[in-house]
């Protein structure tokens, strides 16, 4: 655990590093300021290539040479952080039927590692508006945390997300059949979940599931304010 802790340091420090408000710069010339934009773009792929090559590689191999399996999680997780920060920096990521898809497949994937079974429900007709990195990030690492918690604290077998959204709202359920909730919803992470749907003018919630288990609840607005549209 002592590799994995060290890559997680590294990579949150990345994020924060990365995503982290720059002061603002004296005025320059246009050519000026296109020739630097270009030299950070430059400078950016290559970062992009050395994390790809190095820290991934390590991530992998932890994930592949883990016992646990939940200790693979963890590693794969944390993987999956570092290539939000890589992938969202580079562009728009599309709309929410894009982000859910994504979501989705890494959530299959992760959960199937563990022997927990997925039941995804969506409509097929579900609003598609387009998302901004800002939105895109917060949901993958909202419904990542949520996930987590079920890999890691709740015993279960089953996890079902429903999908609700119109254009301006999405709401998320994720139900498990574990051991109930417990301390769900007063930790560290449940506690930047629920920062990171306000950054959503949204909110987050935890209820017993029907029968046993956990249900986390997120709601959060598609149309996104202008001081977050930035």
């Amino acid at each position: 655990m002592t590799a994995l802790a060290a890559l997680l340091a590294f990579a949150a420090g990345f994020a924060i590093a990365w995503w982290w408000p720059r002061p603002a710069r004296p005025a320059r010339s246009a050519a000026a300021s296109l020739d630097t934009a270009q030299a950070l773009a430059d400078e950016r792929e290559r970062i992009y290539a050395d994390l790809h090559d190095d820290l991934g590689a390590k991530l992998l191999q932890l994930i592949h040479t883990a016992n646990d399996p939940r200790q693979a999680d963890l590693a794969r997780a944390v993987l999956q952080d570092l290539r939000d920060v890589v992938t969202r920096s580079r562009g728009e990521p599309g709309t929410l039927g894009d982000v859910l898809a994504d979501i989705r497949s890494e959530a299959t994937q992760r959960l199937a590692a563990v022997k927990i079974a997925l039941d995804w429900q969506e409509e097929h007709d579900l609003a598609d508006p387009p998302l901004s990195q800002h939105q895109a990030l917060h949901l993958f690492r909202i419904v990542r945390e949520a996930i987590s918690n079920t890999i890691r604290h709740a015993g279960a077998t089953r996890l079902r997300v429903r999908v609700d959204a119109t254009q301006e709202r999405l709401t998320l359920e994720l139900s498990d059949d574990g051991i109930g909730r417990g301390s769900a919803g007063r930790g560290r992470g449940t506690h930047n979940m629920r920062e990171r749907a306000k950054e959503l003018d949204g909110n987050v919630t935890w209820r017993d599931a029907t029968g046993h288990g956990t249900k986390v609840i997120l709601s959060v607005a598609l149309n996104e304010s202008p001081e977050h549209a930035a």
